[in-house]
């Protein structure tokens, strides 16, 4: 099969490889119809995961159908049409059964990581049946590949984690595909203002058409200033950080009202400085997380009842062997005005 693999630092190839196999009764192999790409993705690429080594096959997202299952999955048989969970979840250890699947003791962000993943025609899908979604009937498989990360991840890690609440006041740093997700479900709680902050206008744009109630161009440097005014000098009761830098996440400290919660999403490969003698009597919460995936049945079903467009998150279109292509585009999202890029296998 086809299959693009990561081969160290700045370096990745698109080969031939066998065909996954059963490797555990509770495995199923799924053969991939739709996949993308995601931040993380240039995250390995730039050297940030060393969890992820030379010869892995790159993806944790997809949709598909399943091609053959072990004796002990039940829940799924071949040829059902399947979401994959970027996260893999036994359903039996400690953490899982604190809802915490992100650190399942033998699963967790392993897909495009530590095991094979989804950037390819085949995969192999450990934990099948509590790491698979059935696909409604006349769903839109397009649409369905935001569910696999993207979306759960900008509400859990973003809007429940920021607690976001009717009339409160949020700020989203970073609008890329992870800090659009986190706006489109921030509206389900109906706070008075979203301000979304990037430094790319188009994305900006993007933000106002998907909710925003404002928008801030960070790169005069005047942001901080900006937001302070729009909120009347007191600052935001939430503020997302969705990009995984230094500057975004200190942005996001002197953003904050007092009581405020500053909820991380990005993927941080290099220290950040914690300012604690402006904030240590703010009565502010900073908090991480790697998303879990428990919302991605209510997501499924707010998406079959067409409250939720998450198509409109996806700007290019790619089959398998044009993946570089599709990782060019999705790169240079400034040039290209990429969000999510659908790869079909």
């Amino acid at each position: 099969m086809k299959a693009l693999v990561y081969l160290g630092k700045d370096s990745k190839a698109l080969q031939e490889r066998p065909k996954p196999t059963i490797g555990a009764t509770t495995d199923a192999i799924v053969r991939i119809t739709r996949t993308t790409i995601c931040g993380t993705d240039l995250h390995i690429l730039k050297g940030d995961v060393p969890s992820c080594q030379p010869g892995r096959i790159l993806g944790h997202e997809g949709v598909g159908i399943i091609d053959q299952v072990g004796s002990a999955v039940t829940a799924f048989k071949a040829a059902d049409r399947v979401l994959i969970s970027c996260i893999s979840a036994c359903g039996k250890c400690v953490y899982c059964r604190k809802l915490m699947y992100s650190h399942c003791l033998t699963g967790g962000w392993i897909l495009g990581n530590r095991i094979d993943g989804t950037q390819a025609e085949f995969v192999r899908i450990p934990y099948a049946d509590t790491s698979l979604y059935p696909i409604p009937e006349g769903a839109d498989e397009e649409a369905l590949v935001m569910l696999s990360d993207i979306l759960p991840t900008g509400f859990e890690c973003g809007v429940l984690n920021g607690k976001v609440q009717p009339g409160g006041t949020v700020a989203i740093v970073g609008a890329g595909p992870i800090g659009l997700a986190a706006l489109l479900t921030a509206q389900f709680y109906s706070p008075a203002q979203i301000i979304m902050v990037d430094l790319d206008e188009n994305r900006l744009e993007v933000a106002t058409r998907f909710g925003a109630t404002a928008v801030v161009n960070s790169g005069d440097g005047n942001a901080l200033e900006r937001i302070m005014q729009m909120t009347d000098g007191r600052g935001v009761d939430t503020a997302i950080e969705a990009v995984g830098v230094p500057q975004t996440f200190e942005l996001c400290e002197k953003l904050l009202a007092p009581g405020g919660i500053l909820a991380n999403i990005g993927v941080h490969g290099v220290k950040v400085d914690l300012h604690l003698e402006s904030l240590w009597d703010r009565n502010i919460t900073i908090t991480t997380r790697l998303v879990d995936t428990v919302s991605t049945p209510m997501l499924l079903n707010v998406l079959r009842s067409r409250k939720l467009d998450a198509k409109r998150l996806i700007t290019h279109r790619f089959r398998l062997d044009r993946i570089h292509d599709a990782y060019e585009a999705f790169a240079h999202a400034a040039d290209t005005h990429a969000l999510k890029v659908i790869i079909e296998a």
